[in-house]
């Protein structure tokens, strides 16, 4: 891959996207099958889409993201009927007077890194190789265009029964709180277009090259394993990452509250790690693993499963009893380091009694 990664997404580069934007998801953002399914039939139906960098585009033009919001274990059997995306960009468009110059990615992460690519392929657009996360987070403030101050509304919500919602708020909190209400009202999911901004905003404000650092990872795994070689490895040296644990899947607790899927994973160690027990709490994503009580990785560095012999990404809809997995831990975009954006991200924000410690300074 060279220096500016992929120039347009089509049906191949696609499996790699979803394999790595699971990857970078944390366990989160949606049912990546459901999407690249999805994804594939828009690319089919209406050509590639192309990824394109801000200078590409008017610093006046607009760039809206777009995604799916709710709990992932919803989101598996609540699928949407395909004119939701349309109508969401369209509100916001109509609401703002203008048309989009660019589509975006809100996080990485299952469906929401190939909902975008649907959107893009029906309308037309470009997309922006960028995020607003580098990975998942289950809030809507825990974007980068937040703490860089930029508002999330005006957005729009709408389901696969045709409701349509616009939201305009006095504070990104309140976008959440009100647009949480909504998806829960709309059955547990909707379809979001959110964080309106121009270019020239957009281009200091969000995770640069984050689709085709995507498909980059889903590369380096899939060619790793076709060619017999250490894909776990592979993967740990292209993202500066760690194994956290090893083991076997022994039990899940798993429920959805308030739009949310929270739950815990308990593992017991395989191989080096036998006789150790590793818990994996998550909010849609994964937020801390804990290694006989103690933190061995929390937000906002990425914690993500992986099965064992296919080093395939596991969602935390997806963890099961038995399965046996590797965990492990990559570092954050930089972003989320900085005091501003630790208050919205750290464990203390998520209600753990400890305080955040970046991942190449913890011992396991």
């Amino acid at each position: 891959m060279d220096e500016r990664g992929v120039q347009s997404i089509d049906t191949g580069t696609l499996e790699d996207l979803a394999v790595g934007a699971t990857v970078l998801g944390t366990g989160g953002g949606g049912d990546p099958y459901l999407g690249k399914l999805m994804a594939r039939q828009a690319i089919e139906q209406h050509g590639p889409v192309r990824l394109v960098e801000p200078e590409e585009l008017p610093t006046d033009g607009l760039v809206l993201p777009v995604a799916m919001m709710g709990a992932p274990t919803v989101l598996v059997e609540k699928i949407p009927n395909g004119a939701e995306l349309a109508k969401v960009v369209r509100a916001v468009e109509n609401r703002l007077g203008r048309e989009a110059a660019a589509l975006m990615s809100v996080e990485a992460g299952g469906i929401n890194s190939t909902i975008p690519i649907v959107a893009a392929a029906e309308l037309g657009l470009p997309l922006l190789d960028a995020d607003g996360m580098g990975r998942a987070f289950p809030e809507i403030p825990q974007c980068s265009m937040s703490v860089r101050g930029i508002s999330a509304t005006p957005m729009a919500l709408s389901d696969e029964k045709g409701n349509l919602e616009l939201l305009e708020t006095i504070s990104n909190d309140w976008t959440e709180r009100l647009s949480r209400t909504a998806t829960v009202a709309m059955g547990g999911s909707s379809i979001i277009a959110l964080y309106p901004m121009t270019v020239e905003d957009a281009a200091s404000a969000v995770i640069p090259r984050t689709m085709s650092r995507a498909v980059e990872i889903g590369w380096t795994i899939r060619v790793a394993q076709s060619r017999g070689e250490n894909a776990l490895q592979a993967l740990l040296d292209l993202t500066s990452g760690r194994l956290l644990f090893r083991g076997k899947v022994a039990d899940v607790m798993r429920r959805t509250v308030e739009g949310f899927a929270r739950g815990t994973a308990t593992l017991e160690g395989t191989d080096k790690d036998s006789g150790s027990t590793l818990e994996l709490e998550f909010q849609n994503e994964h937020l801390v693993a804990m290694r006989e009580g103690e933190p061995v990785a929390s937000v906002p560095d990425l914690i993500t499963v992986l099965d064992a012999e296919s080093r395939i990404p596991v969602t935390t809809e997806g963890i099961s009893y038995g399965q046996r997995v590797e965990v492990i831990g990559m570092p954050c975009a930089p972003i989320w380091r900085e005091p501003g954006a630790l208050e919205i991200v750290s464990p203390g924000y998520f209600g753990y009694p400890f305080e955040y410690s970046p991942l190449e300074e913890v011992r396991t």
